[in-house]
């Protein structure tokens, strides 16, 4: 297993579940034992959870397993024939069956500069370094508005800092669910304190002569003063290691409809790009339901079942006090309709329709109708 995070762990679970007994060595290029991502951006960020209470499992239950955590020691390439992984320490793993699950990294801005008070968030050391650094700024610019920058935003706002959020769309997380509900989560932000300076890209970064970060410099010229700033522009998945490993590598490790990549090898979580057969095209999902059920295809298929990964995708936002749920897809352009509730007493649930089918439902603060609602579209992706 090359990955020790949550699609890395689950699939560990799965097999044990379901009767292996073989030897399962777990590969981790973090020293930290398996922990939960999406606190990151809120619990832990905001200091309500200490790091413990983000652990996956107790030690003692992983200590169960009967499977050999090798932390702190990433992949740094991959023989398929041989079905070898070679680590940055020189160690080579050999195994009958080798399941990928390195996940992604943020991305950067193009030529972004090596300044103090810039931050981007995927680990949990991210998380502690970005917190240490918010309890003493003032003035927070966070450079993204899609789902993870929507959140620091919103966690910052809580802890009393001047956030900005900048990004190129109109309307927070409009690249996830569209204008409709990204216009109610701009009204959201706006209503607790955060400025809004959407619709315009970032040209560059700016510090002082110290190397510490001032500011952000936009598209129209304008310059967002700033003593921390975090990045957050999206993720690329981890295949650089992969790279003379003849595996289809095509914005994440391209799979069957198995999850399978090559013989003996398949990929889980964030950075599978697999063939939902229902769909009829290759998706690749990051977010924290999906590194679960796919990890349960995963080891149904090594223990031998032929079993497609045909799920209903579903992720979570939790920001301020609204929790957006949204099972499906919301493809560019899907036509919203509200079905229950009302936007304007600030709970309802939108179904959105696109190439003459229903494609999605997305839930504020409705968790229960919103689940119902989930049955509008199974046919979709069945």
């Amino acid at each position: 297993m090359v990955g020790a995070s949550a699609a890395g762990l689950s699939t560990v679970e799965a097999l044990r579940r379901k009767g292996f007994e073989g030897a399962v060595k777990v590969l981790g290029a973090e020293a930290h034992l398996p922990y939960d991502r999406p606190p990151l951006s809120k619990q832990i960020l905001a200091g309500s959870w200490e790091p413990e209470r983000a652990r996956l499992r107790p030690s003692e239950v992983l200590s169960g397993l009967n499977a050999e955590f090798l932390l702190g020691d990433e992949a740094t390439a991959l023989d398929v024939d041989a079905r070898t992984v070679t680590t940055a320490s020189g160690a080579r793993h050999t195994a009958g069956t080798i399941v990928l699950a390195t996940g992604v990294v943020p991305r950067m801005l193009p030529g972004q500069p090596e300044l103090t008070g810039v931050h981007t968030l995927r680990t949990l050391d991210d998380s502690l370094a970005l917190r240490k650094e918010m309890l003493a700024a003032t003035r927070l610019v966070v450079v993204g508005e899609g789902v993870l920058g929507a959140e620091i935003g919103a966690t910052a706002r809580q802890l009393g800092l001047d956030v900005t959020l900048t990004g190129p769309l109109r309307a927070p997380m409009a690249g996830q669910v569209g204008e409709f509900v990204g216009g109610h989560l701009a009204e959201l932000h706006e209503r607790n304190g955060v400025r809004l300076r959407l619709g315009t890209g970032v040209t560059a970064l700016r510090g002082d002569d110290a190397g510490r970060v001032t500011g952000v410099e936009l598209a129209d010229g304008d310059v967002l003063p700033a003593d921390l700033v975090v990045v957050a522009i999206g993720a690329a998945p981890v295949t650089d290691w992969l790279t003379s490993s003849r595996l289809t590598l095509d914005n994440g490790v391209v799979c069957d409809s198995r999850c399978r990549a090559a013989p003996g090898i398949y990929a889980v979580g964030d950075l599978a790009r697999w063939y939902h057969e229902p769909l009829e095209r290759t998706l690749r999902l990051e977010n924290r339901t999906n590194a679960t059920e796919q990890a349960l295809a995963v080891a149904d298929n090594i223990l031998g079942a032929d079993r497609a990964y045909t799920p209903v995708p579903y992720f979570w936002s939790d920001q301020f006090d609204v929790k957006i749920q949204v099972h499906g897809l919301i493809p560019p352009g899907a036509e919203p309709t509200v079905t229950d509730g009302d936007p304007a007493e600030g709970r309802f649930v939108v179904r959105y329709r696109s190439g003459g089918r229903d494609t999605g439902v997305l839930g504020w603060k409705m968790p229960k109708q919103s689940r119902l609602r989930r049955a509008d579209i199974t046919d979709f992706f069945s």
